[in-house]
């Protein structure tokens, strides 16, 4: 399986498919038994914003043809005033449900499990859904730069993972608001506990400077990124949208 395979965007259907074969992913997710699809809706701003239902859609119907593996979608927003059921709503994603009948899952109310890591400067014990730890990991951002993290990319995009009844706070108004607080050490330690088994990053458009508005890229970027390396992912993305990765601390 490559760690990171880039090729030129045409369209869902045409690119989604080309991608994944191209990763020799096929044989790994055929000795999955349950698989959770992560896209970041942090908000329900559309795509470029968050991740296009069509991109989520045409995953499924790839999957379906190389695995039986139970498949479910889940997030959990970050938006201050909505629930997560409610942005699923607003972008389609309760229509791809229903009409690929794979179920929705709310992580910011998911049953919880804890684990330690007395190593860890930032999370040394942390709460997460336990469907983080009983499904394989697909993540599927959007390619972003971020006002704290510098990107938001494949390892950023396990936040979403994190229950707003332990992650809010002080550091600002967010469900997750105290991931801000040391960012970028705050997403190393979680990707200690949980990260991604597998990425397909739509770099497509790209947020030029702000995750949640502002300019897109100009020209887009017109690329999509796969691979079993997260961290791979990140480094290309942030060099596609004009950074110098080893000057992101996450990415180090």
């Amino acid at each position: 399986m490559e760690k990171c395979v880039e090729i030129p965007f045409q369209s869902y259907p045409d690119s989604v498919p080309e991608i994944l074969e191209k990763s020799g992913a096929a044989p790994h997710f055929a000795k999955c038994d349950a698989i959770l699809l992560k896209p970041n809706l942090v908000t329900d701003d559309p795509f470029p914003i968050t991740t296009h239902p069509e991109c989520v859609r045409q995953v499924i119907l790839w999957l379906k043809t190389v695995t039986k593996a139970e498949i479910v979608i889940g997030e959990g927003c970050g938006d201050l005033e909505m629930e997560t059921h409610e942005i699923f709503a607003n972008l389609g994603y309760e229509a791809i449900s229903r009409k690929t009948g794979v179920p929705l899952v709310d992580l910011n109310h998911a049953p919880l499990e804890t684990r330690k890591k007395p190593e860890l400067s930032v999370f040394p014990e942390i709460h997460l859904p336990q469907i983080a730890f009983t499904h394989t990991i697909f993540s599927l951002p959007v390619l972003k730069a971020h006002s704290l993290a510098h990107i938001t990319g494949s390892l950023k995009n396990m936040i979403g993972l994190a229950p707003p009844r332990h992650y809010s706070g002080q550091y600002g108004i967010w469900k997750k608001a105290l991931f801000h607080n040391r960012m970028h050490a705050s997403i190393s330690d979680l990707n200690h506990y949980v990260t991604p088994f597998f990425t397909l990053m739509d770099a497509s458009v790209g947020m030029a400077e702000y995750h949640l508005g502002g300019p897109t890229c100009e020209p887009p970027v017109q690329k999509l990124l796969t691979g079993a390396d997260p961290l791979a992912i990140d480094r290309r993305s942030a060099e596609l949208l004009g950074f110098d990765w080893q000057k992101i601390p996450h990415l180090i």
